[in-house]
């Protein structure tokens, strides 16, 4: 298990003048929930995600040697138009991994990124593009120090997702992420993710189906939500709800025991809103429609016993998760009785992926 000190790099055996390289991330959906956060983004509870496959950002990193070095510089695109808006976000990532990447003052660079999914769709997009900025970079580190092994490659490249985003390590690889110290999970660490490999086969192939009930601007940004566990009445309780609840969902995901993972993820989903709802001050994140898609599900599962559950991220929007094999029953269902609680009829379906592609 690597440590902070091995991400800061010995002197650079080679050199490199200028170049691009383009990279997806897919954005991911936790099951046992992140939320509350330590300095240097390092999480307050352990948490598993799914990474998703279809809802990614696709990131061209083009860089040129300045003639002077000191400070940082690059410009901005977000589908091909100028986004000064993220400016600030990616200064204070570079201030954050500067020390990990000493290369960065010494480039110009141009970051042309796009996403596969909606602007303000409610997907986790600093996640998908935080990863794939990362990655991006260190394609130019194993330019400068070609003997980097593949391992550390993807390992470093988490550790930096997570400065500019903390959920961002888990869309780096794997189908099932784990990231956070957890006691019963071998080399599991705050600093980023991990691959989690023992997936019975019903989960390998599982459907996300995303229903856009709002959206609109986040009304409290993550990092707002995050800090407001400091002092929250029922913080540590509920990091500890999450160690026990991702030690009982790994062994349902390495069984295939669905019915336990839809518990666990429900509940999971619940606790999250509920703690933004406790919090001080306190916010309702979820709207009338989220609650009508809820209870639909839930009547709908009572019913047919089709194994469909729902999880939600920190807004309105409800990811609804099933198998494969229920697939066409599922869609059935959503088009038939949520759709019309979704704004514009709006929808996305994803499925597991397996993290960063290398496009070129």
């Amino acid at each position: 298990m690597a440590s902070v000190q091995d991400f800061i790099p010995q002197p650079y055996t080679e050199t490199t003048d200028k170049g691009s390289f383009t990279w997806s991330a897919p954005s991911n959906i936790a099951l046992v929930k992140y939320w509350g956060k330590k300095a240097n983004q390092i999480p307050a509870n352990p948490s598993i995600s799914f990474t998703l496959s279809d809802c990614k950002t696709i990131t061209t990193l083009s860089f040129e040697k300045k003639k002077s070095t000191g400070g940082f510089s690059f410009d901005l695109l977000f589908e091909g138009q100028p986004k000064e808006s993220f400016r600030p976000k990616i200064e204070k990532f570079f201030e954050r991994v500067v020390q990990y990447l000493p290369f960065l003052e010494e480039y110009h660079f141009i970051i042309d990124t796009q996403n596969t999914f909606p602007h303000s769709s409610g997907i986790a997009s600093s996640a998908s593009g935080m990863a794939a900025l990362a990655i991006n970079l260190m394609s130019l580190e194993r330019l400068l120090k070609p003997d980097m092994t593949d391992d550390y490659f993807y390992q470093k490249a988490s550790f930096l997702a997570r400065l500019g985003s903390g959920s961002a390590c888990r869309s780096v690889k794997g189908s099932v992420v784990i990231w956070g110290n957890h006691e019963t999970t071998d080399n599991s660490t705050d600093l980023y993710g991990i691959p989690y490999a023992e997936v019975h086969d019903v989960f390998k192939t599982y459907q996300d189906t995303i229903l856009l009930v709002d959206k609109g601007e986040k009304q409290v940004s993550s990092t707002v939500g995050h800090d407001l566990m400091h002092g929250h009445p029922f913080a540590q309780q509920r990091f500890a709800q999450a160690h026990e609840n991702l030690t009982a969902i790994k062994r349902a995901l390495a069984t295939g025991d669905v019915d336990t993972f839809i518990k666990i993820t429900e509940s999971e989903a619940l606790t999250l809103h509920a703690m933004m709802m406790t919090s001080l001050p306190y916010f309702i994140l979820m709207k009338p429609n989220t609650l009508e898609i809820i209870n639909k599900i839930w009547q709908y599962r009572a019913e047919t016993g089709v194994p469909v559950c729902f999880t939600l991220d920190a807004g309105a929007n409800v990811h609804v998760l099933y198998p494969e094999n229920v697939a066409s029953k599922v869609l059935a269902f959503i088009k038939a009785e949520l759709l019309g609680y979704c704004q514009n009829n709006q929808y996305i379906c994803d499925k597991i992926g397996t993290g960063v592609v290398f496009v070129g």
